[in-house]
């Protein structure tokens, strides 16, 4: 079974510690959010899961992943920014990010699910911020990873756009995906647990 294990992490940025000694472990089918006030790290702890801050201190592993595979290569980060191209279409957007993720795996239900097929022709520019959130988390559908790591997820999202990420986000759980969340309020999985940062 696949198994997310951090243990004694500890984050600098700009010379000042954000945080230190964090440990967790989240086992295949289950969530861990990470919550906090403001500057308490959770988006570094997510981009420190993804590969883009450095560890300085402690050590990450996937217990059950692919061997010789980094974690970020089998994890998705779905952060604050869209990483949308605006001259491409909807369709033409995840056709990119499918590919350079190293997948050929049809579009169309991607699309569907996220309720963005009658958009696909539309270039990304016209989109509003939640139709932007849903073609970001259209990404993260296409392409099978086993680890989820997801900043503000719901962020810009309407309540019928919340409820389909939820739906989402069990569905990945319930075929032994890991998800790694960082939030101020209810995402809409009721049994994760909590890791609260900025805690002595």
């Amino acid at each position: 079974m696949t198994e997310l294990q951090a243990e004694g992490l500890t984050c600098s940025r700009g010379g000042r510690e954000v945080f230190r000694n964090v440990s967790f472990k989240v086992p295949a089918g289950a969530a861990l959010i990470v919550t906090g006030r403001n500057g308490a790290g959770k988006s570094s702890l997510l981009r420190m899961i993804a590969g883009l801050v450095r560890i300085a201190a402690g050590r990450l592993s996937l217990n059950g992943g692919t061997a010789d595979t980094p974690i970020a290569e089998q994890a998705h980060y779905l952060g604050h920014q869209d990483a949308i191209k605006p001259s491409l279409t909807v369709a033409e957007n995840l056709q990119f990010w499918t590919r350079f993720l190293g997948s050929r795996s049809d579009i169309r239900p991607a699309l569907e699910l996220l309720d963005l097929a009658p958009l696909a022709d539309l270039p990304a520019a016209y989109l509003s911020a939640g139709q932007r959130r849903r073609l970001s988390v259209a990404r993260i559908v296409a392409v099978s990873r086993p680890v989820w790591l997801l900043d503000e997820p719901t962020s810009a999202l309407d309540a019928p756009s919340q409820g389909r990420l939820s739906n989402i986000m069990r569905d990945h759980l319930a075929g032994g995906g890991i998800i790694v969340a960082a939030a101020h309020g209810a995402i809409g999985l009721e049994r994760a647990r909590e890791l609260k940062l900025g805690v002595a």
